[in-house]
């Protein structure tokens, strides 16, 4: 027998397990994000910190708190399986850089408490699926990224060794020369900016300029965004799968319950039959 002096951490986890799932709890944590995003901003202002400066760090130490609070009951709820779910490793350790002191040699950590603000992409699902479909597409961003790079270093190297003479700024060197095709393939000032200079001293600089600009802006850049929506596609299809499945196994486990009791009303029917004919039959 279980003695009932003792607590009962698993009666104690499973409302604790209720009480942080809860909606509004959870729209609570919301809120408390987006007003401490609020406060992070306005300590940025001297005047609005020398108008308010002990309540905003005050009322940012208390969400602080409440963020503290939150992650060590899911801790307490979750076990080790907090430590499984990537979600719930990036809150912790958004929460957990707030803690250090943002002193010394750690003082580039006070500007990193901004990133508490991320704690949103783990509250809204939709948030939530971006990120998976944005995670979920990395491998074909790198095989088009390695592509673009070879493209960039083949590119670089001509522009070098053709233009680089006359327009050393520009073309002097690699580095000079990847810098460059970067500001083009954003057709930021490439016209007037390079391509036309370039061109009073090369007329046939724009046979380089034109499909680089081609290859680059627009076939590559169309590549990256068409590996994102094919990702975000599959994610969309994955969840949909998964609320079909669920369905199925729902209407499995009605259609089994109402089964069961079709064949209990109908054992309850047969024993009042067969009690009837006996008593009839005495």
């Amino acid at each position: 027998m279980r003695d009932t002096r003792l607590p009962d951490h698993r009666g104690l986890r499973g409302r604790l397990q209720q009480f942080i799932t809860h909606p509004r709890v959870q729209a609570g944590v919301l809120v408390l994000i987006v007003v401490n995003a609020i406060l992070l901003g306005m300590e940025t202002s001297p005047t609005i910190m020398a108008a308010a400066g002990d309540f905003i760090r005050l009322a940012d130490k208390a969400i602080l708190a409440v963020f503290v609070a939150e992650i060590a009951i899911r801790l307490f709820v979750h076990r080790a399986q907090f430590f499984r779910d990537p979600w719930s490793l990036f809150d912790f350790a958004v929460v957990a850089i707030a803690l250090v002191p943002a002193t010394g040699p750690f003082s580039v950590l006070r500007a990193l408490r901004v990133l508490r603000v991320l704690r949103v992409l783990t509250i809204v699902p939709s948030m939530r699926r971006v990120v998976g479909a944005l995670l979920g597409a990395v491998p074909g961003l790198l095989s088009i990224g390695l592509v673009l790079v070879l493209i960039y270093y083949v590119c670089a190297v001509i522009a070098t060794n053709l233009f680089g003479p006359v327009f050393p700024d520009w073309f002097g060197n690699l580095g000079r020369s990847f810098y460059s095709l970067f500001q083009i393939m954003t057709l930021e000032s490439w016209s007037m900016g390079i391509s036309r200079p370039v061109m009073e001293e090369f007329p046939y600089a724009w046979a380089f300029f034109i499909p680089f600009i081609l290859i680059a802006t627009f076939t590559m850049l169309n590549l990256f965004i068409g590996v994102i929506v094919d990702a975000m596609q599959t994610v969309s299809e994955a969840e949909h799968a998964d609320t079909l499945d669920a369905l199925d196994r729902t209407q499995d486990h009605i259609e089994a319950d109402v089964h069961l009791e079709v064949r209990a009303l109908r054992d309850e029917i047969r024993a009042l039959r067969t009690l009837i004919e006996t008593r009839a039959g005495s």
